[in-house]
């Protein structure tokens, strides 16, 4: 937009030539007065000078929107009212820049302390605050007490907390601009940080915030690219060093914390929030998100109001609260989720029976798609395994097998025939083979001579009833559902242990209890890229089977949907590293099942993401609001130890957001499910930034320059 090519070109004037221009200016004219024995001698004064200089300068890059101010209230104060105290313009620029810190500090703190006790918004969140509010309220209207602290709080920079939460305030001890003193950043638990016996039997890591905590990992690196550019652009409004922001969106919502604020650079923190938060959290979000637009308010009547203003009940409202709404519509990439029930998906046992289906399609699939499908055909031991397999009127009758689920099951034979098989899946085999053919030709073509092409063309993979390849899928299929009953405890007909034997199976706990199985030990890759991609394919063919049921009957549309499926869709248990690997390199589409098991509840869900582009309420909180509650939590758990979980100082005031900065606290006295590092954010990842200024003034971006000026 023009306004914000403006903002920006003018924002860069302003700090990078007015702003230095005037403190070089005054340190040439200064340089001589300071150091003269009438006033700091030469030492102290070159080193007055050169402290006077570095802050001046850097505070223009750091915070250029407050600087203004403080250069024409300085000229003004000792030119016209006391020019006598002057000690040179650098000196009082110095001291002012400093004093004017103080008093910003002090705004900030007042505006917080009345926001927060103002009596038609007080919160009563406990039997304490009953006791306790009372009290305070002479104090608050007759007294320059609170003045008083709030100025020497100030003065020492350190937070201002309500105690327990209530209308009383006290003073703090001085905590850094991070605030944390300690590194408590969050670690996603998974497969990579877990010992193995752990992930078989307990499941670490299986409550919703860890597994959801990635997304706010992923919104961390999108930040990364572009925060710094969207401030200097104008779009968060007016910001400086400590400033605290909370992004809300329909599931998404964490606290940004600008750290450091440099010449084209933003070190910020991130804090996540719960996905599903408690009430009192959901109150705050309500508020945060409700409109101010319709209220017509103004007094007891509704006169309405002027265009694109506001009424003077929403106004009013508005004026008295610790934070304000800046963006309705901050665009950043993401991922939407979408999360159903798999008990839903698979109650009835037709649902299963076309689940079991795909899942042997998919390891038919995977196993003639293999390069090292010749391999295994040739090996022995694989062969001697399959031994038996290889009779026409062999059948496994391995009690785990169902009628309800298993589409060849033979009743005659109570088991699994190789007939059975054959008769349900020869097709399907016969069509994979003829494709694999089709795709070694391309490739003999592409890059082999042509007596291989001709060797390959004239020696076609036997896929006929008989062959070693059926014998080989016809294994693989047996023992992927026997593994599959195995881990569901032989209970396939029950929900409840079927969804258990899915999702041990989607994760890759494989575990052969038959001695017919064994043969699978000749090349675990069989498991690992043939039975294990297999399961994880039929979960999203039969998430595909309720848009269109008939549609995968054709082998052609069912061979280019798993293919398509397996180029652009990345399908893997959350708990596992490619999980995370997909996400933050941002895989346009993700399929995980999901186990949960938090608060008594114990379900499976199927979790589907899409990359797209997610819109944000941006909402400026008052930095001191932030600090004081954070002191005040901080105090109550480690000092007064009060555990409580329903304290009445976590209880929400939607006038300060009470329970979301409470919650954004470290852990444990917090419980926000993510907390990333101090994070960087450059203006040169920012690509409008770089088009309007031109990039970072570097030797390789000035000869680029040169020679496409030349060459123009």
């Amino acid at each position: 937009m023009w306004f914000e090519k403006l903002h920006i070109w003018l924002l860069f004037i302003e700090k990078n030539v007015i702003y230095p221009l005037i403190v070089l200016n005054e340190l040439s004219s200064s340089a001589k007065s300071i150091a003269s024995p009438k006033k700091l001698d030469t030492e102290l004064g070159a080193l007055m000078i050169t402290i006077a200089g570095l802050k001046l300068l850097r505070s223009s890059f750091s915070s250029p929107t407050c600087q203004y101010v403080t250069v024409i209230f300085t000229v003004l104060f000792f030119t016209f009212d006391y020019k006598s105290f002057t000690e040179t313009m650098l000196l009082d620029l110095f001291f002012m820049s400093i004093l004017f810190s103080k008093l910003w500090e002090l705004f900030y703190k007042l505006r917080f302390v009345y926001t927060y006790i103002a009596p038609w918004q007080i919160t009563w969140g406990s039997a304490f605050h009953a006791f306790a509010q009372p009290f305070a309220v002479p104090r608050i209207l007759y007294s320059a007490m609170l003045f008083v602290q709030a100025a020497v709080s100030a003065f020492f920079s350190t937070p201002l907390n309500p105690f327990l939460g209530s209308a009383i305030f006290i003073t703090s001890y001085a905590r850094p601009v991070k605030f944390w003193e300690r590194d408590y950043n969050t670690k996603r638990v998974d497969h990579s940080n877990t010992r193995l016996a752990s992930q078989l039997d307990r499941n670490p890591g299986s409550d919703d915030n860890n597994l959801n905590s990635i997304f706010y990992e992923h919104l961390t690196r999108s930040l990364q690219h572009s925060l710094c550019g969207d401030l200097l652009l104008g779009r968060w409004g007016n910001y400086s060093t400590g400033d605290c922001f909370i992004l809300a969106s329909d599931y998404l919502n964490a606290l940004v914390h600008l750290i450091e604020i440099g010449n084209g650079l933003v070190t910020f923190q991130l804090r996540g929030l719960e996905f599903r938060g408690t009430y009192c959290q959901q109150r705050e979000v309500e508020a945060i998100t409700e409109g101010v637009e319709e209220d017509e308010g103004f007094c007891c009547c509704e006169p309405g109001h002027l265009p694109h203003m506001l009424s003077f009940n929403a106004a009013f409202g508005q004026r008295w609260l610790a934070w304000e709404v800046l963006v309705t519509k901050y665009v950043l990439e993401g991922y939407s989720i979408t999360d159903n029930s798999a008990a839903s998906m698979l109650q009835v046992f037709d649902l299963r029976k076309i689940l079991t289906t795909y899942y042997v399609k998919g390891i038919i699939y995977y196993v003639t798609t293999s390069p090292k499908l010749e391999e295994w055909l040739a090996n022995e031991t694989m062969q001697e395994g399959l031994r038996l397999c290889t009779d026409r009127n062999y059948v496994d009758v391995d009690p785990t097998f169902n009628p309800n689920i298993d589409e060849d099951y033979d009743h005659r034979l109570a088991g699994i025939s190789r007939e059975s098989f054959c008769m349900i899946y020869l097709n399907w085999i016969e069509y994979c083979c003829s494709r694999r053919e089709k795709v070694e030709q391309f490739f003999n073509v592409k890059s082999l001579t042509p007596f291989t092409f001709f060797f390959s063309y004239c020696k076609p993979l036997d896929s006929s009833k008989d062959s070693p390849l059926v014998t080989l899928c016809y294994g693989l299929c047996v023992l992927g559902r026997r593994a599959l009953g195995t881990a569901s405890h032989h209970m396939s007909s029950n929900l409840e242990s079927f969804l258990y034997g899915l999702h041990a199976l989607f994760k890759g706990d494989f575990r052969i209890s038959s001695i017919r199985d064994e043969w699978i030990f000749a090349d675990m890759e069989l498991l690992r890229k043939v039975v294990v991609p297999g399961i994880r394919m039929s979960l999203k063919l039969h998430q595909d089977h309720f848009t269109s049921p008939d549609e995968y009957d054709d082998p052609s549309v069912l061979y280019e949907a798993i293919t398509t499926h397996e180029e652009n869709l990345v399908i893997a248990h959350e708990g596992d590293p490619a999980w995370r690997s997909a996400v933050l390199s941002n895989s346009p589409s993700l399929l995980a099942l999901r186990h949960v098991m938090d608060d008594g509840t114990n379900e499976y869900k199927i979790i589907m993401l899409n990359k797209r582009y997610l819109s944000f309420r941006v909402i400026k909180v008052n930095k001191e609001c932030v600090r004081g509650l954070w002191a005040g939590q901080q105090q109550e758990l480690v000092f007064l130890r009060n555990r409580n979980p329903e304290r009445g100082s976590i209880q929400n005031a939607k006038q300060a957001l009470r329970n979301m900065i409470n919650s954004s606290c470290d852990q444990p006295i917090g419980y926000p499910i993510y907390v990333s590092p101090l994070t960087t954010s450059y203006s040169d990842s920012h690509e409008q930034l770089k088009e309007i200024l031109g990039g970072a003034i570097s030797l390789g971006n000035i000869r680029n320059f040169i020679v496409s000026t030349w060459h123009r």
